[in-house]
């Protein structure tokens, strides 16, 4: 690999000129060398340099304060990308989907699942900007270097197909969306993979990050076409903070909330913010910016999640479509009949959506594959230096598009069967985050606090719940499912507690050391060291038997799901 650009930050200062020579005839001592800067662990020297983005630049060797409003302004706008990005990629056409079946077939009701995904999203994705900034390394080599290749191999190869699905779900919308105009689709998808293609392999970051924002401000049509639909104020506001279903708690309900939780915190958000982050060039020094670009992100895909979910309601209420969602095109076409140029936005914002998604996982997928094969993998760099990582997008935008081209598939449950898989691998996703943002030998000063791996740990819980839910009224289709869910709840709280304490008492007493206190300025310059140098990772038996457990009901999950959208497309 070529030699890498250092950062001006990590390099010790030198002192001013040599002190005068002050005894006649001696000749000075040599100029002392300063000190080689320390061994990165960065795989790709393109991730290395100036922060280029969309908005501004900031210099390698800028690390001054920013003492003004302005300059910290200004800062935020050179940084702001990829929390945005992944947010309102997440809004993607399954989320389109998935949103709007909700609105068709529950009214608001669902509304609150939104207000509580706001942590969710937040907590995930401070963890993953840590690792970015920090580390300087992807999820993926992560996961495979810290925890083994059969758990990488687990974990990227879960990404990778699920990714591949969701790509298609992508091409679905704007097929669909085309379809709304009176475009085909034999048109429209290969138009849109084209435009895709040439977007992203145009060898400079700064302008595909341009590109996403051109499209993230046609999702600002979200807001106009909410207060088309007259929503009532006060229903919306209520069903955001009292939780309910219209019609009450059941298996295809659950199956739609585990969907709405799979499209709205998505295992691909994960691994494109982290690897986008590090090739943006964004180090520990400008962390905080990069979490207020999470957090404006993380309002925005809920408020867009909510105006699409109030819309679709507004198209369907007092028609006989109520409760009997078919696809997004079938909710765009109810919204045309209301008049307004309704139907016109929404088929707008699904082929919007669909682009930035379809960008974004796709992305996130030749980033992964990049890091797991060690090649090249930075949009800095042009098709000619990164061949293997820009045909790796490629492939997978043309096989995509390919299958949403096949005559008589059925696109509206294979939009909702994917998003509800994302929920079910969520779970294994986020513990392996947990795991990763507690490993000392990664994060060193920018590990974990205590109260955030017990906000990380309820958030796996309550997962896990809806999945276990969805497996037991899928093999027992007439069972309570409120008491089902109470049980697990119940059970799960249980088992969490004597787990703790089980791996509390097993675990080596290194595992338990603490962090040795860093300075502000300490922390700022801390990155992690090549991954070589690090002393491996020492699972506790406790610890092996819960992944391994974790491993084995996520699998039978995921054969669940498939029987269960199996038994939805039969009807039954």
């Amino acid at each position: 690999m070529t030699d890498r650009p250092t950062h001006r930050d990590e390099r010790p200062s030198v002192g001013g000129s040599d002190p005068p020579n002050r005894t006649a005839g001696r000749q000075p001592p040599p100029p002392t060398r300063p000190a080689p800067p320390p061994a990165s662990a960065v795989l790709d020297a393109a991730h290395e340099g100036d922060i280029e983005g969309a908005f501004g630049r900031i210099p390698v060797g800028d690390v001054g304060a920013r003492a003004t409003w302005r300059q910290r302004l200004m800062t935020l706008a050179a940084i702001v990308g990829p929390g945005i990005i992944v947010m309102v990629g997440d809004n993607d056409a399954g989320g389109v989907s998935t949103y709007a079946q909700a609105g068709q077939n529950y009214h608001t009701s669902l509304l609150w699942t939104l207000l509580l995904l706001i942590p969710v999203l937040v907590v995930n994705q401070e963890m993953v900007v840590r690792l970015g900034a920090v580390t300087g390394v992807g999820h993926a080599r992560l996961i495979n270097e810290r925890f083994g290749r059969g758990w990488g191999a687990f974990s990227v190869g879960d990404l990778f197909v699920l990714n591949f699905l969701t790509i298609v779900t992508e091409f679905i919308g704007i097929a669909l969306g085309a379809d709304y105009f009176g475009v085909s689709r034999d048109i429209a998808v290969p138009v849109a993979a084209v435009a895709l293609v040439a977007i992203t392999a145009s060898g400079s970051f700064a302008r595909w990050e341009r590109a996403m924002f051109v499209f993230i401000a046609v999702s600002v049509l979200q807001a106009p076409m909410l207060f088309l639909s007259r929503p009532h104020w006060r229903t919306v506001t209520r069903d955001f903070v009292v939780p309910g279903i219209s019609g009450g708690f059941h298996s295809a309900a659950v199956l739609l909330i585990i969907a709405i939780v799979g499209t709205t915190v998505a295992p691909w958000q994960l691994f494109f913010q982290q690897s986008n982050i590090i090739d943006k060039r964004i180090t520990p020094r400008f962390m905080n910016y990069e979490r207020a670009d999470t957090v404006i992100g993380a309002v925005v895909v809920v408020l867009g999640a909510a105006a699409l979910m109030v819309t679709a309601n507004y198209g369907a209420s007092g028609t006989s479509a109520f409760g009997h969602f078919t696809s997004a095109l079938g909710v765009a076409r109810l919204l045309g009949h209301r008049g307004s140029g309704l139907g016109t936005i929404f088929a707008i914002v699904l082929m919007d959506a669909s682009i930035i998604g379809a960008s974004a996982v796709t992305l996130s997928t030749s980033y992964a594959f990049g890091d797991v094969f060690g090649i090249h993998h930075s949009l800095h760099r042009t098709f000619r230096e990164a061949r293997s990582f820009y045909l790796s997008y490629t492939t997978m935008v043309v096989l995509a598009a390919g299958i949403v081209l096949i005559p008589g598939a059925p696109l509206g449950l294979i939009t909702t069967s994917v998003q509800a898989l994302a929920g079910l691998l969520l779970p294994s996703a986020s513990v392996f985050l947990l795991l990763l943002c507690n490993d000392r030998e990664v994060l060193g000063p920018w590990v974990n606090p205590t109260w955030l791996n017990v906000l990380a740990a309820l958030i796996i819980g309550v997962l896990l719940v809806l999945s276990g839910t969805l497996m037991a009224t899928t093999l027992f289709p007439r069972v309570n499912v409120a008491l089902i869910s109470e049980i697990l709840a119940g059970s799960l709280a249980v088992g969490g507690a004597a787990a703790f304490v089980v791996v509390r008492a097993v675990a080596h007493p290194a595992e338990r050391q603490v962090t040795p206190t860093a300075t502000p300025e300490q922390k700022l310059s801390w990155r992690m060291p090549p991954l070589a140098l690090l002393r491996p990772v020492r699972w506790s038996p406790g610890t092996r038997l819960g992944m391994l457990s974790l491993r084995a009901y996520l699998v039978l999950s995921a054969v669940l799901l498939v029987v269960k959208a199996i038994q939805l497309g039969s009807g039954h």
